[in-house]
């Protein structure tokens, strides 16, 4: 045998011993291209969904806007009111309420006054018939 024909068939062998890690690095990308091409057309469907999921809940949080808009308005409403009232009958009401207060405990004084002379004369009456 000549060198040439062992290189030759070095060079057979060689190519051999590659091709066969190619030819399966080439089944390999043929799977991944496969897998990628299912991936892609099951996340349409999915991106579809998401895309509705969010106008739903752009949906909601308008509406919920404009529920705290209104709750807002309601509150200053409500604060509005409590000023005016505070500042149309919570005066005289104070007034009215000092006025029943001073009356009862002067009513209070005067019948406290008026027991008391009848405890001394009673005291008096007392000593007088020892």
């Amino acid at each position: 045998m000549s060198p040439g024909w062992l290189a030759a068939g070095a060079f057979v062998l060689l190519v051999l011993l590659l091709a066969i890690p190619a030819f399966k690095a080439a089944r390999f990308f043929d799977e991944a291209t496969i897998a990628m091409r299912k991936a892609h057309e099951n996340t349409d469907p999915l991106f579809s969904e998401a895309n509705t999921t969010l106008t739903h809940v752009n949906t909601q949080l308008e509406r919920v806007d404009g529920i705290t808009a209104n709750a807002r308005a309601v509150t200053g409403n409500v604060s509005a009111l409590t000023s005016l009232f505070t500042a149309t009958l919570g005066g005289p009401l104070v007034k009215a309420a000092a006025l029943s207060y001073g009356v009862s405990k002067a009513v209070k004084a005067r019948r406290k006054a008026a027991e008391q002379p009848n405890k001394h004369s009673r005291r008096r009456s007392r000593r007088g018939s020892r």
